[in-house]
């Protein structure tokens, strides 16, 4: 008998959306017949898919849904069919706007290297070491991305300005989002700003600073933005979580995404001020390849190993499927976008039906 009920959201999107995520609900649903819970599903419209069928890539049912879940599962937005289309009429608009209306403001990227993708990563096996398990902390909602904007004339010239701009409010509730997440791994946050040149930096490192107080077992230290860029190639191993502004936590978590060298293994969570939050894959929609059976489902598979964690507590489930994870890399499973030398080829569904059998 099922203990525990939870609702779920699926934003299944475009492209190899629906794909990848129809494998992570076998291993989610798995998971819940193994720890004992249940979970109910609700499908909504967001994206390419949402402008075909209502005009608008984010329909207010939608927001509702997501709204009344305890989390959202997404898959991708977008694709070449409506690349024409106006900015706000876009798909990538449907993601901007429901990050804003759950009030999403922190963004979890963990940029981790499997033992048996070593392969793949760009850095030196001595640099990179036996593994390489990071996580990027970003702010979302606020910075130069949503600073004060526009276009002047100066001298007969025109000009233009993005203002970056940060309250104590916005840079407290991040700091605890990262110091939170260290505790349940390494106990180490990497602060990143550049104090020595702006004066939003100080301000974000002052406040840093008094948010650490309050978690005397975390370990803290600065890194100036160009100074962390280099570290993160030099020696990815010595950071655990990285904090960071909108706009470097963007270019950070970029960076990091290729240091572990596979795009199709790495997941990403979106989260406020609760448990409600939005997970999915950091790639794309694939366009060229759906539908033929050959997207790797595994970094939606882990984002839903972080939606258990972050949003249900289910912290044992969630080690279980990153544990089936790994387990079948082992075996040398691998879909097309990860395979090399003698890894075993397999489909989009063989995939997923492989973690199942491992969890």
């Amino acid at each position: 008998m099922y203990m525990k009920n939870y609702r779920i959201t699926l934003l299944r999107g475009d492209g190899i959306g629906p794909e990848i995520v129809a494998e992570a609900l076998k291993v989610l649903d798995a998971a819940g017949e193994k720890f004992q819970f249940r979970l109910e599903y609700t499908d909504a419209l967001m994206g390419g898919c949402a402008i075909d069928a209502t005009g608008q890539p984010l329909p207010d049912e939608t927001v509702e849904a997501c709204r009344a879940a305890d989390a959202v599962l997404l898959g991708a937005v977008g694709g070449y069919k409506w690349d024409t289309l106006p900015g706000h009429l876009r798909p990538e608009a449907g993601l901007l706007g429901i990050r804003s209306a759950l009030g999403l403001f922190a963004n979890l990227r963990p940029a981790k290297i499997y033992g048996p993708l070593k392969g793949a990563c760009p850095l030196r096996p001595d640099i990179i070491g036996d593994s390489m398990d990071i996580m990027v902390v970003r702010e979302l909602t606020g910075g130069i991305y949503f600073g004060k904007r526009g276009r002047e004339t100066v001298n007969g010239m025109e000009a233009a300005y993005d203002t970056e701009y940060y309250t104590t409010a916005e840079v407290e509730r991040i700091a605890h989002v990262a110091f939170n997440s260290a505790r349940k791994r390494g106990k180490k946050v990497t602060n990143v700003d550049k104090a020595n040149v702006l004066e939003s930096s100080r301000l974000w490192r002052e406040t840093v600073l008094r948010v650490a107080e309050g978690y005397p077992d975390v370990e803290l230290n600065h890194l100036y933005i160009d100074n962390a860029a280099m570290q993160l190639v030099r020696n990815p191993k010595q950071f655990d979580v990285i904090l960071a502004s909108n706009i470097f936590g963007d270019i950070l978590s970029d960076e990091a995404s290729q240091v572990a060298g596979s795009i199709g293994m790495l997941a990403s969570a979106s989260m406020g001020g609760g448990k409600l939050g939005l997970y999915e894959p950091i790639h794309g929609s694939a366009p060229d390849i759906a539908g033929q059976g050959i997207a790797n489902p595994l970094a939606t598979i882990l984002s839903a190993a972080m939606l258990l964690r972050y949003s249900l507590d289910e912290e044992a489930a969630a080690d279980a499927i990153e544990t089936a994870v790994e387990k079948v890399l082992d075996q040398g499973l691998r879909t097309p976008d990860i395979l090399a030398g003698d890894g075993i080829r397999v489909g989009t569904v063989e995939m997923g039906d492989a973690v199942v059998k491992a969890l």
